[in-house]
């Protein structure tokens, strides 16, 4: 076990009790391992938001040692609440309210342009105004806490958002170890947005996009200038500058100026997850629930074998080519047509799990759902009849005939209920109707061809909600309708870590990402077996068309794979999560504590 160089660990972040991205995963999901290292000289930092602290913050009195500090801070307006964040390990949290700190926010301003050269004059958003309050209020607790525990203290800020707290202990002098840990740069996601692929060569150059953009000048066309430059100071000035991935280390070299200390690849707590055998369990039930939610969604127009029916799936925020959705929807599109020029029996079920503003879900989809639980209803009634008669048949050696086991009435109601079931037309390629009438992932499926016509053997159903369990389709969580598909689909073009095709090999389903996706240059690493469980694809210096060709041919494949081919690819992508499982990854941040102290106090 390495040895902890701090006597006490503060963790700030924006997301600490506030659950908004990926970093609350990765925060709260390594807190327990976090504090096997550093005991209750474990200290999380995060704002205060009253209905966010509900049920995620237990609220303490303040230290006794403490209590001189908080008065002399909230005559500044910062309003320190003490106590314990409710997650697995139970980490101390001081939650910061600056709501009576916003005064100074002018004032914040000039002090970083004064001192590091942030320009914010043109930044006047809630979304950098709020942070950049925030996170100058805890430099001020940090300062004060620093002269209270006089002993080696490190502090790791997460982000631009938490980097001017790292900037005020900087500019102050205050005798703290910091740790900057950039997720993504602002400028890196700002630009592949657009398009950009910041590692791709140009034609007759042997330099990549990165080295050629002038990323301070840039910052400004996209109006990210004050969280570019909040993120390009905090990297520098750190005692220690980590990241997530290798992909991110490349791209923060570029973007920022500095490569980084040391790399923290994210993990998972594979406490949480099923064992292989739950897992299997687990997954036959819940494909059984998307098969009937997939029955009453096409089936009143058309049928198919469900039996035969392999269900794919993407899921992430709504960012269509950082997240590949492009790539998906063309590469579904070819394997369909594909599948239709075979003449092939084998249909396959694409979920496109990403939110998005909705009214409601569509009226039909309801009348079927309705109607389908009619049928089934029907059936459930009669059920003690039928299964009597068919064993009255087994033991009196007749044939399983239609006469002998259903009777006339049960026929005759079941045919009224399937001819209220049929519909005239196609079925839609959307759940729900959306806020918006043009949305470019119903436009994109439109244009590929992909259309729900009865012949199509790829099926879509773009369904944009969150997933919570209670929805009145599905009614499956996030992690119950990853578990009831067979694979995932991650073909991410800006991807610094991507928890999914983590999240889905903890599950023990199979997925595909690329070498752009930090999990994906990860497992690539690893030795690759027969099965590799989780797949990757080369994106990195590719076009577009070759990708979208090479997920389809991919894709093609895995419809080929036959049950006990799944079965192995599922063993190995459990194998795999528990590689990135917290208890081997968490040792990394303990160094990258270390790295820091050396740096501020000398090495030991």
């Amino acid at each position: 076990m390495e040895r902890t160089k701090a006597k006490l660990l503060f963790e700030v972040s924006w997301e600490i009790c506030n659950k908004v991205g990926g970093i609350w995963t990765v925060i709260s999901s390594k807190a327990g391992q976090i504090k096997n290292y550093y005991k209750d000289d474990y200290v999380c930092i995060g704002p205060f938001f009253a209905d966010q602290a509900i049920g995620n913050f237990e609220e303490e009195p303040a230290p006794d040692i403490c209590k001189g500090m908080c008065n002399e801070l909230e005559k500044q307006g910062i309003i320190l609440h003490f106590g314990t964040w409710l997650i697995k390990g139970k980490p101390k949290t001081i939650l910061v309210d600056y709501t009576n700190f916003r005064f100074g926010t002018d004032n914040i301003k000039k002090e970083l342009w004064d001192n590091f050269q942030v320009d914010s004059i043109n930044s006047n958003n809630a979304d950098y105004n709020e942070p950049l309050v925030w996170s100058y209020a805890v430099g001020r607790v940090i300062e004060q806490m620093a002269k209270i525990y006089k002993n080696k203290i490190v502090a790791q800020f997460h982000e631009w958002l938490a980097g001017p707290a790292l900037l005020y202990l900087k500019k102050n002098k205050v005798n703290v170890a910091t740790v900057f840990t950039t997720h993504a740069t602002v400028m890196g996601r700002a630009l592949a947005s657009a398009n950009i692929d910041l590692f791709c060569k140009p034609e007759g150059c042997n330099k990549c996009n990165a080295e050629l953009i002038d990323i301070d000048k840039e910052s400004y066309s996209y109006h990210t200038e004050g969280k570019h430059l909040i993120e390009k100071a905090s990297a520098h000035n750190a005692d220690a500058f980590t990241t997530v991935s290798e992909i991110t280390s490349i791209e923060a070299t570029h973007v920022l100026g500095r490569k980084p200390d040391k790399i923290l690849p994210n993990g998972l707590d594979g406490d949480k997850f099923p064992t292989f055998e739950e897992a299997s369990i687990e997954h036959r039930m819940h494909r059984d629930q998307i098969r009937e939610f997939a029955i009453y969604y096409f089936f009143p127009y058309y049928q198919f074998d469900i039996g035969d029916t392999l269900f794919f799936f993407l899921a992430g925020r709504y960012e269509l080519k950082n997240k590949g959705i492009d790539v998906y929807i063309n590469a579904l599109a070819q394997l369909n047509n594909r599948l239709k020029k075979e003449k092939s029996d084998k249909t396959i079920v694409a979920f496109i799990f990403v939110p998005t503003g909705i009214r409601g879900i569509k009226t039909k989809i309801l009348e079927n759902r309705i109607l389908y639980d009619d049928i089934k209803g029907g059936l459930n009634h009669e059920i003690k009849n039928i299964k009597r008669d068919i064993l009255y048949s087994i033991v009196s050696k007749k044939k399983l005939i239609r006469e002998n086991i259903f009777s006339e009435s049960f026929l005759d109601d079941t045919k009224k209920r399937i001819m209220k079931f049929t519909k005239k037309g196609t079925p839609p390629l959307i759940t729900h109707d959306l806020q918006q009438y043009h949305d470019p992932i119903v436009d994109l499926l439109v244009k590929s061809g992909l259309d729900n016509m009865e012949d199509d053997r790829v099926k879509i159903i773009f369904y944009p909600i969150y997933l919570t369990g209670a929805d009145s389709l599905l009614d499956l969580t996030y992690y119950e309708s990853m578990q009831g598909c067979h694979l995932g689909v991650f073909p991410s073009f800006y991807e610094p870590w991507g928890y999914t095709p983590l999240e889905a090999a903890a599950l023990g389903v199979s997925s595909v990402t690329t070498d752009l996706a930090g999990f994906g240059r990860y497992i690539q690493r690893k030795k690759e077996r027969k099965y590799p469980g989780v797949f990757v694809l080369k994106r990195m210096d590719r076009a577009d068309d070759q990708i979208i060709g090479d997920l389809s041919k991919f894709m093609y494949r895995f419809t080929k794979f036959s049950k006990q081919e799944r079965v192995k690819n599922k063993i190995e992508a459990k194998r795999l999560a528990g590689l990135a499982d917290w208890k081997k990854l968490v040792v990394n941040y303990i160094q990258a504590h270390n790295i820091a102290i050396d740096k501020r106090f000398g090495k030991q």
